[in-house]
């Protein structure tokens, strides 16, 4: 045999391995046991004093969906073999880099203002708790004030929040990390 057919048949054999693993591993880096076949995620109440009043069912849904797409789970109202439930706890808006005026008749000014997103999840996994935790995820955003109406773009910075904050969710859930 040739090198080119030695290497085509080295390829085939190890997708055909790959694909008939175990069962419990996923390319999205989840790993669920195969005994697990539900998940239960309830709603995540806004209870931060700031931000959009829309953020509860943004994030509720967003984390959903997430889980929906990368895992062959179930979702049921309630009592899952997988149970997530929380609260959108914080949402601040933070000076971070001042910049002075030019001039002493004016007002010193933030030109870097950071937007942070602080959500209290509870995880629990009927079969095995040692993968049981409750804690709490944060991310940010920094945009520039002078160049950024924030009215106009709260939603766009508030999915990017989300976004991070429930991978760092499923990771720490069904991906084990």
């Amino acid at each position: 045999m040739n090198w080119k057919i030695k290497n085509i048949l080295f390829i085939l054999v190890s997708f055909c391995l790959a694909f008939s693993s175990c069962g419990i591993y996923s390319f999205t880096g989840a790993s669920i046991s195969s005994d697990i076949k539900t998940m239960s995620i309830q709603t995540f109440y806004n209870n931060a004093p700031l931000g959009p009043s829309n953020m509860s069912a943004v994030f509720t849904e967003k984390i959903k969906d997430y889980y929906q797409q990368n895992t062959s789970l179930t979702l049921v109202d309630e009592e899952g073999d997988l149970q997530l439930e929380g609260s959108i706890t914080n949402y601040t808006l933070t000076p971070v880099a001042p910049s002075a005026s030019q001039s002493t008749n004016q007002v010193d000014y933030t030109s870097l203002t950071r937007i942070t997103i602080t959500v209290s999840a509870a995880y629990v996994n009927i079969q095995d708790d040692q993968y049981d935790f409750d804690r709490n995820f944060s991310f940010f955003v920094d945009f520039d004030q002078n160049t950024t109406d924030l009215s106009s773009n709260e939603d766009d910075f508030v999915d990017t929040i989300f976004d991070q904050i429930v991978l760092d969710i499923f990771n720490s859930s069904v991906a084990n990390w």
